[in-house]
């Protein structure tokens, strides 16, 4: 497939136009030519050295992410961007990152993702950004304690053999459970206004603690990385529905 087009289905199908004036990222192709042939895509979660060169062995043609490259403009490209670059252009390997679209989308999202591992049922948008969404929230199909919740994640995320914190502030039993990926505390207030009993995220804040316990809400802090691979993982299966062959570079931080 050209890449323009496979491009062109990603951005279609997240609505990443819907995204442009609130994310930091520059979503889309960031590095390569748009007119040039793609057998194989590669999907990872971080634009890195070793997601790279795991790309680069698997003979891959393009390089899909979550965290690409360029950030709020660009800037210049030296240290560790330009030893990035300079190993894709090796490869003669484009990138196409995907950050805030991959985290909200009701289907295909992060935050999807997460909430069907926890079966989660009549489903919303949450995680607000300027009419925009980068999360969902639902009901439990049963009530399940902190313990359940807890183990649940563990068992169903690659943590990296990281346990996931709990702040374990609200009700004995949960029902109601808002899902952020990535970096999501700073959406605490809108669980609480929203009456949800638990806040799923990847990363905390110091001051997440109090506000945490002073809403009456426990919060599930299951890592960054771990929350985080499931939009790259639904966008392989789109890839592989086109007819083009895929495969996933993990490298799990335990963060």
């Amino acid at each position: 497939m050209d890449c323009q087009e496979l491009c062109s289905r990603f951005d279609d199908r997240l609505d990443v136009a819907a995204y442009a004036g609130i994310d930091a990222s520059e979503n889309g192709l960031q590095v390569g030519p748009e007119e040039r042939d793609v057998e194989r895509v590669a999907f990872a979660v971080d634009a890195a050295v070793e997601t790279i060169e795991g790309a680069a062995e698997a003979g891959a043609d393009l390089l899909v992410v979550h965290h690409g490259l360029l950030w709020g403009g660009g800037g210049r490209v030296t240290d560790l961007r330009y030893r990035r670059i300079e190993r894709l252009l090796d490869a003669d390997m484009a990138l196409y990152a995907v950050h805030l679209p991959l985290d909200g989308h009701q289907d295909l999202g992060n935050a999807a993702g997460v909430a069907d591992v926890l079966d989660l049922g009549n489903r919303a948008p949450f995680g607000e950004i300027d009419g925009e969404y980068i999360g969902q929230r639902g009901r439990a199909r049963e009530p399940v304690t902190v313990g359940e919740l807890r183990e649940l994640l563990s068992s169903e995320l690659d943590t990296g053999g990281e346990s996931v914190q709990v702040l374990d502030f609200g009700p004995d039993e949960i029902r109601d459970v808002a899902v952020v990926t990535g970096s999501g505390t700073d959406w605490i207030d809108e669980a609480a206004a929203k009456d949800v009993d638990a806040l799923v995220t990847g990363e905390g804040k110091q001051q997440v603690y109090h506000r945490a316990r002073e809403h009456g809400l426990h919060v599930f802090l299951a890592g960054h990385y771990a929350t985080e691979t499931f939009g790259v993982r639904a966008l392989a299966g789109l890839a592989e529905e086109w007819g083009v062959a895929t495969t996933f570079v993990d490298h799990p931080t335990g963060l």
